[in-house]
């Protein structure tokens, strides 16, 4: 098999592991299928070509949703970390990829897996001086002087928690501790960043940190997810958490289970950013007795609805916090409007609306000096 055969296969399931916001891009191989690359937007807003990929697809686990899990019949491949690395950089030298997210199978253990990840990441790094940007998987189960390494080396790290609790952890990875392996890991991260310089780290600080839940394979519910999520913002410094919707494969102890809707996913998406970026809390969103978010309406509107439409925001003296609790701005629309609001008293909708600053979904939830948008003129 060749290089480029191997890649194939170490890419073509990588859908399942959520990373940076990705959109499919697959870049044509010389006389070959299409590897898979992403069109990735990183933390900082710059948009490059990332190959996603692990190191090899070979597991000794038996997760009961992985299309990797040991007792499935399927075509595996693997890389050593000198192989990969000359393959990488020829893709990189040729403007095929720019970024990288490595991730792998366990095999032989989390610890020498975990090796096998930083000695690629380490080789990228030295020997052909790779400055481009590295998401490094953290295995569960690896040790604390690994994930030291890792930071050194890496712009971004990710543990995948899978599930919010234990007993769910139990449904989908009964192999896997979910204090041990996976939450240990993140609290590491945290606490070298808190107590150690960054100096020798890739580029003077520390990498960001993120997570992964699967959604609806466990019966969790939303709740579970963002109660988790929110938990490990505060305490262990996640920026970001990825949510992947259960879809069954075939061959998986959970073939037979139905798929999570997308929609469900997307939700739990609009909620992270509301409590990341918006200032709400998990008290302030809306579940159905299930304790799931409400499909058929986004969780920032479901608010507004109950506490903005008997009382509009008044965007003339609002606060931001107040601002941002409104459908339709976000973070640059408000500093857009609360700039404005410093060089002159807003009094034409007309105006804002031109400038982009509000939306035909703000309408209902605003006032300027004392009027709707509904009553003073017809703009939506």
């Amino acid at each position: 098999m060749s290089d480029i055969e191997r890649l194939e296969l170490l890419t073509n399931q990588m859908h399942l592991e959520p990373a940076e916001d990705c959109h499919l891009n697959p870049l044509p191989a010389e006389g070959r299928e299409a590897i898979t690359v992403k069109n990735a937007i990183m933390p900082n807003g710059r948009k490059i070509k990332l190959l996603k990929t692990l190191l090899s697809s070979y597991c000794e686990n038996n997760c009961r949703y992985c299309p990797f899990r040991a007792q499935r019949d399927m075509a595996r491949a693997a890389f050593t970390p000198d192989e990969f690395a000359r393959l990488f950089d020829s893709l990189y030298k040729s403007g095929f990829v720019e970024g990288i997210f490595l991730s792998s199978s366990i095999y032989d253990g989390a610890i020498k897996t975990q090796d096998q990840l930083l000695d690629t990441a380490a080789i990228l790094r030295d020997r052909y001086q790779f400055k481009g940007y590295l998401h490094l998987k953290i295995m569960p189960g690896a040790e604390r002087a690994q994930v030291e390494r890792a930071m050194l080396l890496a712009d971004r790290l990710s543990v995948n928690l899978e599930a919010p609790h234990s007993e769910a952890l139990a449904v989908l990875a009964p192999q896997k501790d979910l204090e041990s392996d996976l939450l240990a890991p993140l609290k590491w991260i945290q606490e070298i960043r808190s107590s150690k310089s960054p100096a020798h780290a890739w580029k003077g600080k520390w990498p960001s940190s993120t997570t992964q839940f699967v959604v609806g394979a466990a019966e969790e519910t939303d709740l579970d997810i963002l109660s988790t999520t929110a938990y490990l913002f505060k305490n262990s410094g996640i920026t970001r958490a990825y949510y992947s919707s259960f879809n069954p494969i075939q061959g998986t102890p959970l073939e037979n289970k139905q798929p999570s809707p997308a929609l469900r996913e997307f939700r739990l998406y609009q909620a992270f950013f509301l409590l990341r970026d918006y200032g709400f809390t998990l008290e302030d969103l809306n579940y159905h007795t299930s304790g799931n978010l409400l499909l058929n309406k986004d969780p920032k509107t479901s608010w507004a609805d109950q506490h903005l439409l008997h009382q509009p925001v008044e965007i003339n003296i609002a606060p931001r916090e107040q601002l941002l609790r409104v459908p339709g701005l976000g973070p640059k629309r408000v500093d857009g409007i609360l700039h404005l609001r410093r060089v002159e008293r807003l009094n034409s909708y007309n105006k804002l609306k031109n400038l982009r600053l509000i939306t035909e979904k703000t309408a209902p939830y605003i006032l300027l000096n004392g009027k709707s948008p509904s009553r003073q003129l017809r703009l939506f």
